[in-house]
């Protein structure tokens, strides 16, 4: 390096380093302030629930009953049993018409495909969310109540794309690749 170059080296990190130090305080004042301004507002929020004394604040959740899933499905219904933060819900599902079921044994998402054979369903294999997605695809056949595991699919974004004679066509898509899966029924 020649000496106007190393003099203008150390003049801008002169420069550089007199910026950061005059401009640090000012944002980590800024930073404090907004801290302090977000405190005063929860505070202040806190005091003005507690004025209201003559109503009560009840947080219900709507999984307490059983309900219709699928519009097209009438003979299953389902409650709620887990939601993943951000992400779809895991319900117990259990025959409409009080018929024991295999169903009522596992943990199924909302997923629900009507085919001549049966019915699709997406049978979560945990409901612990750092192992989610873990699916597998069933056939549910509700003459003989039995489910039929077709495969397993580790991506929450699915479908049955085609369906050819015996041959079922799933395609999914996790975010950053896709891939397509045939089963035979």
């Amino acid at each position: 390096m020649n000496k106007l170059q190393l003099f203008l080296h150390h003049f801008f990190r002169f420069i550089w380093n007199a910026i950061f130090i005059i401009s640090y305080p000012i944002l980590a004042s800024f930073g404090l302030v907004f801290v302090g301004i977000t405190y005063l507002f929860s505070g202040l929020s806190k005091v003005l629930t507690k004025m209201r004394k003559g109503e009560k604040m009840e947080v219900t959740f709507d999984n307490a009953e059983w309900k219709n899933i699928n519009q097209d499905v009438k003979l299953i219904e389902g409650k709620v049993f887990t939601q993943i933060m951000f992400g779809p819900s895991g319900y117990h599902f259990r025959r409409s018409d009080g018929v024991p079921s295999i169903l009522e044994d596992h943990v199924f998402g909302k997923k629900i495909k009507v085919l001549d054979e049966g019915l699709l369903l997406e049978k979560w294999n945990s409901t612990e969310s750092k192992d989610l997605p873990d699916f597998d695809i069933c056939l549910y056949n509700p003459d003989e109540d039995s489910l039929k595991s077709l495969t397993t699919i580790k991506c929450f974004d699915w479908h049955l794309s085609e369906k050819e004679d015996n041959l079922l066509n799933f395609k999914w898509f996790d975010g950053t690749q896709g891939g397509e899966v045939k089963i035979a029924l």
